[in-house]
């Protein structure tokens, strides 16, 4: 199967008609920043490093506040119930609780109650309103009587029924304490604080924060995963951890660091996000003028771009994601689970151990030796293998035993897929200029984008590479936010055309679904032409798995043409390759202290000093860093946009003066950052890297720094630079038990253009 192109997945059109220039995407992974943008709008930054006692002790001052002043109703209400005596007792109870003497609080007794009904219903008001308070049933001062206990909630195990489930794991405990044991209820249980990352997508950073932690992923919380090869900066919740904990970790940490803590009451789930803040930065830009690059990006910011679903959506692989949502629809598990098994042929560099891990199944039917082979990142593949060792022949029930975040990307990739075609559609025939009658519009008026599916951005699409696209991304969040009452869309007729209200940044096309409105032009063919052709029927089902069914799917709305928020761009010259264009939120941070131990030492000293720090330097190490020690570094094997990665060059030979482009925007989370870069450059993002450029793969043990072993074909006596270059770079770290080398060389000046050196053991 040939490699995925833009074309195949309905990527074709754009709205301006002025000419693309050439540019160098992700040199570095400081040329690709990315802030999330929270619920509130504020942007989301990693300005400290530390866990103040100070803010600690301010959050929980904060919060026991909050406790005095919240239960006044609550305390009225059980006045209501219990009557003067027994609500004044409770308020004294809350007091100590609030005072966070924690250890001293005593239980109260309740006045002695005969009536069952009435004492249920108390148990029932502590539940459902006093959740950090528990109750149980004494014997009162008579034989014939009972008194309710009241005590505080502390852990232990007085919960022995459906939120008792594998309570032999946690030593009886109930669920809400797998993390510090005697929580005060007056701070919050979860720990809210920033990720910075380089070079790892968030499951992966989370899964090693975890482990350094000794708890389990699934006490992370987050509102959306991001790129791998990218600086981002997001919000992460964790249950029942202190600060001082996690910003201990940071001495340990490569490639990522925490900070800005602090307490929260309630954890983070996905979806719960407003979008991304990008910073971008194009290298090597080469134009026929300037003119052309500053019309592009004065156009971008006031046309904007086609939101199309990028190829991120459909995977890497030589299997798009599309086609096994396909298979999914037509009822044919067995060929869905081929598609997942079977091994992959395309032009993506593929790890020999899952290449031959695939070989092997096809070939030999071995579940069980497959499962030896298969990593334990590739969930669905082994989802799948574990399911029919239990239940052989069973397709179906494998299929369901991939994590059910995961296998629905499949039929949503399929949704994407008819979106992007209907939206071509409607570009090509009725332009990018006005409304015309028949389009779907959100109204006026309405927030109608809050009743959509939330779609994650580019960012919680791109781990989806050959070796994660079975589990480390989450395509599609499963949150979805509360329904308007009303219909947010309507179709445009004749008199909404003469009023002039709506214009063409209004219209939208639906993702199928029992819910979806279509068009009534010429667009909505479309969606029926395409799916008669792979088999589907919008709008009966051939098998009765609901999951798995258009019809059964809710649907949702999107935007025809997004324009970027608070578009800024700016044309710079730099000379050498190695040069920071973007500052990241590390940096500033770094510089920051360094600024402040310059002072320090001058103060000491009693001289002025040339401050010697050099944040760009900086910034260098750090990468250099993270190249060295991070388990998954190996490159992708094509680049996000179809334009050669170029990583620092080792040998730059004269520094020639060239020209970035460097964006900053923010878009919502449904929107495809890459989606704006191939509007600029007017180039697809399908390509891989330019065939001027050749991948080199070397093996080496410290006994054998000086003849590594060459993974495939190349010349080494033709570059005794490089050869040099290489044996500096492994004499250096010769700690390290082995290493893989990968270079990118540019055939045309002999030129090492990217270099990645990972560590393993041998």
């Amino acid at each position: 199967m040939k490699p995925l192109e833009e074309s195949d997945v309905g990527i074709t059109s754009y709205i301006s008609q002025l000419p693309g220039f050439r540019g160098i995407l992700k040199q570095r992974y400081a040329d690709f920043i990315v802030n999330e943008v929270d619920t509130d709008g504020n942007v989301v930054h990693l300005t400290s490093l530390d866990a103040s006692p100070e803010s600690v002790e301010k959050n929980e001052t904060k919060l026991s506040n909050q406790s005095n002043k919240g239960y006044a109703f609550e305390i009225e209400l059980f006045r209501s119930l219990a009557g003067d005596p027994d609500a004044e007792c409770l308020k004294g109870l809350i007091d100590q609780v609030a005072s966070g003497v924690e250890d001293g609080v005593s239980p109260i007794v309740l006045s002695p109650n005969s009536d069952k009904v009435h004492r249920t219903a108390i148990h029932n008001f502590f539940k459902e309103n006093l959740k950090f308070l528990v109750t149980d049933t004494i014997d009162g001062p008579e034989a014939s009587s009972k008194c309710i206990r009241v005590r505080l909630n502390s852990g232990g195990n007085h919960n022995n029924g459906r939120n008792s489930r594998k309570r032999k794991e946690r030593g009886g405990k109930p669920f809400d304490s797998r993390g510090s044991d005697n929580w005060s209820e007056h701070v919050g249980k979860f720990l809210r604080f920033h990720l910075y990352k380089e070079n790892k997508d968030t499951q992966e950073a989370i899964g090693l924060i975890a482990k350094m932690l000794g708890i389990q992923p699934r006490s992370f919380g987050f509102a959306g995963t991001k790129d791998k090869r990218a600086i981002s900066t997001q919000r992460v919740t964790v249950f029942k951890q202190h600060a001082n904990r996690l910003a201990a970790l940071n001495e340990r940490l490569i490639g990522m660091k925490v900070g800005d803590f602090c307490h929260v009451r309630e954890g983070l789930v996905l979806g719960q996000l407003l979008g991304n803040r990008f910073t971008i930065t194009l290298r090597g830009v080469v134009a026929d003028s300037e003119e052309t690059i500053k019309a592009s990006a004065e156009a971008l910011g006031r046309l904007g771009f086609i939101n199309y679903f990028g190829l991120q959506r459909f995977g890497s692989g030589s299997v798009p994601t599309h086609l096994i949502g396909a298979a999914l629809l037509r009822g044919e598990w067995e060929i869905a689970v081929s598609l997942i098994l079977d091994p992959r042929e395309g032009v993506e560099i593929q790890r020999d151990v899952i290449r031959k891990a695939r070989e092997y199944y096809r070939e030999s039917d071995d579940i069980e030796g497959a499962l030896k082979q298969f990593p334990r990142y590739l969930v669905a593949e082994r989802a799948i293998l574990q399911c029919l060792k239990k239940y052989p022949g069973n397709y179906l029930q494998a299929l369901k035993a991939i994590p059910r975040t995961l296998r629905m990307m499949y039929v949503h990739s399929y949704q994407s897929y008819l979106w992007n075609h209907a939206a071509t559609m409607r570009v090509q025939k009725f332009g990018t200029k006005q409304v015309v009658l028949g389009d779907l519009v959100y109204c006026k008026g309405d927030e109608a984008e809050k009743v959509t599916r939330v779609v994650n951005s580019e960012f919680e699409d791109d781990g989806c590479r050959d070796a994660f696209d079975s589990g480390h991304c989450d395509e599609v969040s499963e949150t979805d936010l509360p329904e308007e009452r009303n219909n947010p869309v309507k179709v445009l007729n004749a008199e909404d055309l003469l009023t002039g209200k709506y214009t063409i940044d209004d219209v939208v096309l639906p993702l199928p679904g029992s819910k979806a409105i279509y068009p009534t032009n010429d667009t909505a063919q479309v969606y029926h032409d395409f799916a008669e052709k792979d088999a589907i029927s919008l709008t009966e089902c051939v098998h009765n798995v609901k999951e798995f069914s258009i019809t059964n799917m809710t649907g949702g709305f999107r935007r025809v043409f997004q324009k970027p928020i608070n578009f800024e761009w700016e044309l710079l010259t730099y000379t050498e390759g190695n040069m920071p264009l973007a500052e990241t939120d590390l940096d500033k941070i770094m510089k920051t202290k360094a600024v402040n131990i310059t002072a320090e030492e001058d103060s000491m000293n009693g001289n002025e000093k040339e401050n010697s720090f050099q944040p760009m330097k900086q910034s260098e190490n750090f990468e250099h860093e993270v190249n060295l020690l991070t388990d998954n570094n190996e490159p992708d094997g094509a680049t996000e946009i179809g334009l050669p990665q170029i990583e620092p060059q080792l040998n730059p030979g004269a520094p020639e003066a060239q020209k970035a482009l460097k964006l900053s925007l923010t878009l919502p989370a449904s929107c495809y950052a890459t989606m704006a870069i191939r509007e600029l450059l007017k180039s697809s993002t399908s390509g891989c890297i330019s065939e001027n450029f050749e991948h080199i793969e070397l093996i080496s043990r410290p006994r054998d720094m000086r003849n590594p072993r060459l993974a495939n074909s190349f010349s080494w006596e033709r570059s005794p630079e490089i050869h040099q270059e290489i044996d500096d770079q492994m004499r250096s770290q010769s700690a390290i038990l082995g290493k893989k080398i990968v270079l990118q060389i540019d055939r045309r000046y002999n030129r090492v253009m990217r270099f990645s050196l990972v560590c393993f053991t041998i």
